[in-house]
C-alpha cells in the first residue's frame, strides 16, 4: 500500500518541487496539472529511490492565503499560506509612497498583514523616515528601522517574525536579498535541479524554515499589478478613507468633488493624509480605465 504524506512545498521549479514532510525533504514530480506555488501544503506519495528521497505530489490542500500577480486581470498565484508581507522602504533608491500604499492594498485584500521595514538607516541622518513612519503607524501598521547590511535591529525584526510566514517586497536595490540572508543566515542564490531527462531548471522561489519562522524568497514579487482588484477592494487598503466615505451624501461618490463628500472634508481637516488620498485616487482611476 502506497503511503500518503502531508508536506509543504519549500522550493518550486518549472516542472517539479521540493517538499518537506515528516522532517525530510523530498524531490517531487507533480501528477497532472496541479497549480502549485511555494508555501502550498500538499499530499505526496513516496517513490522508491536509492539515491535520494523522492516523491509524487498528488493533491494540493486548501490555501489559507495566497498572493497573486495579475496581467490583463488574469490572476496567477506567487506564494501561498503567507501571514505577513514586509514592505521594504529606502531613501536610496527612493521608495515612493504609491508603492507602499499599493502593497498595503494587496496585503489587506489577500488577508495578509502588512508591515513596513525602513532599510539602510546607516545611510540616513536626522530621522529621514520619521514623517513617513508616523503616517503608517497612525494607521496601526507595524514599522521597523534596520540596516540589513550592518545587521542593525535584525534581532528585533526576527523576534517579530517568530511563528509567522513572511515574504519581503521591495524595489530593485532595496536590500531584499540582503535582508533575507541576514535573517536566514543563508546566501540567497539560484539553485538548480536535475530531472530524469538531464534538464536543469532554476528555482523560482524558496521557503526557508529558520528558528520557528518561515521566510519566502520569490523573485516574482518585486512589483506586481493590481488590475484584478475592483474599486470596492482598493478602498479596503485605505481604511481611513473608507471610514469617512460612509458619511458621503451620495452613495456613488467619486471622492473628487467637494459637495457632500465626507472624504474631501476629512482631507481638508487633516484627518486623511494628502499622500494617502492622492494614491487612493490614482489607484482608483487606474481601475476605471482598465
Amino acid at each position: 500500500m502506497i503511503k500518503v504524506q502531508t508536506g509543504q512545498i519549500v522550493e518550486f521549479y518549472s516542472n517539479s518541487c521540493s517538499v518537506v514532510s515528516e522532517g525530510e525533504e523530498f524531490k517531487c514530480k507533480i501528477r497532472g496539472r496541479i497549480n502549485l506555488v511555494v508555501g502550498d501544503m500538499v499530499e505526496i506519495e513516496k517513490i522508491s529511490n536509492n539515491d535520494s528521497l523522492a516523491g509524487l505530489v498528488t493533491k494540493r490542500l486548501d490555501r489559507v492565503t495566497a498572493l497573486f500577480k495579475s496581467k490583463e486581470k488574469v490572476k496567477k498565484p506567487i506564494a501561498a499560506n503567507i501571514t505577513h508581507i514586509g514592505i521594504l522602504v529606502t531613501q536610496s533608491p527612493k521608495t515612493n509612497l504609491e508603492f507602499i500604499d499599493k502593497w498595503i492594498t494587496i496585503s489587506i485584500n489577500a488577508s495578509i498583514e502588512p508591515f513596513i521595514i525602513f532599510n539602510k538607516i546607516d545611510l540616513l541622518t536626522n530621522d529621514e523616515f520619521k514623517e513617513i513612519q508616523k503616517i503608517y503607524e497612525d494607521l496601526g501598521i507595524k514599522t521597523f528601522q534596520i540596516s540589513a547590511k550592518l545587521r542593525t535591529n535584525i534581532d528585533v525584526l526576527k523576534e517579530y517574525l517568530l511563528k509567522k510566514t513572511a515574504i519581503f517586497v521591495g524595489n530593485s536595490g532595496s536590500g531584499k536579498s540582503t535582508l533575507t540572508s541576514a535573517i536566514t543566515g543563508k546566501k540567497i542564490l539560484s539553485k538548480a535541479l536535475s530531472n530524469n531527462q538531464g534538464v536543469h531548471t532554476t528555482s523560482l522561489s524558496t521557503l526557508y524554515n529558520i528558528n520557528e519562522m518561515q521566510i519566502i524568497d520569490s523573485p516574482g514579487v518585486r512589483d506586481i499589478d493590481i488590475d484584478h482588484l475592483k474599486l470596492k477592494e482598493i478602498i479596503l487598503g485605505f481604511p481611513e478613507i473608507m471610514h469617512h466615505s460612509l458619511n458621503c451624501v451620495f452613495p456613488n461618490c467619486s471622492h473628487q468633488i467637494d459637495d457632500g463628500c465626507a472624504v474631501k472634508t476629512a482631507l481638508k481637516n487633516g484627518d486623511i493624509k494628502e499622500s494617502r488620498y492622492n494614491n487612493f485616487i490614482f489607484l482608483s482611476n487606474q481601475e476605471k480605465i482598465r
